[in-house]
């Protein structure tokens, strides 16, 4: 049975438009990609000492587990570069969130669902909202939307004008 999932992608070094593009080609191998939200440009959280990031969503329909699907993506991001031994937050080619994965929810020491920060990062909700504005996080009982709306002003997100 095909479930849903959305995942936000997010890029800051080399080509970051191409990286995504590339990203989302890869996710086909995992499921069917039956959205694509604009780019945005995004500030960076946390560790903010680094280029901006270039962010969108994906809806995705998959026969994977969390599991598994964790662990194809994972795999594209190894491919296409991503060395998960530098800093935690820092600079990177590609990084691929779960978001959400239907109305599952996993915790784990290597997985959670739904993504434990993702309703208090704009980064994450502004392009989620653009194409899945009424998925529902089936823990804190709020839509996407609710979730961005609730967020307060700051994290610099903008729409690219760029062709997906």
């Amino acid at each position: 049975m095909r479930t849903l999932v959305y995942l936000s992608l997010g890029s800051n070094v080399g080509d970051r438009v191409g990286n995504l593009k590339t990203a989302v080609d890869q996710l086909e191998a995992l499921g069917r990609v039956t959205a694509v939200s604009s780019f945005y440009e995004t500030e960076p959280v946390e560790f903010t000492a680094q280029p901006w990031f270039l962010n969108c969503a994906v809806a995705l329909k998959t026969d994977n587990t969390p599991q598994k699907l964790l662990a194809g993506i994972l795999e594209i991001e190894k491919k296409m570069g991503r060395q998960r031994d530098g800093q935690q937050k820092g600079p990177r080619i590609l990084d691929i969130d779960i978001v959400l994965f239907g109305d599952v929810v996993v915790a784990t020491d290597g997985l959670t669902i739904p993504h434990p920060a993702m309703h208090q990062r704009r980064f994450v909700l502004e392009p989620l909202a653009e194409i899945a504005p009424e998925a529902f996080h089936p823990v804190l009982k709020l839509t996407v939307r609710e979730l961005r709306d609730a967020l307060p002003a700051g994290q610099a997100v903008r729409k690219k004008a760029t062709e997906r």
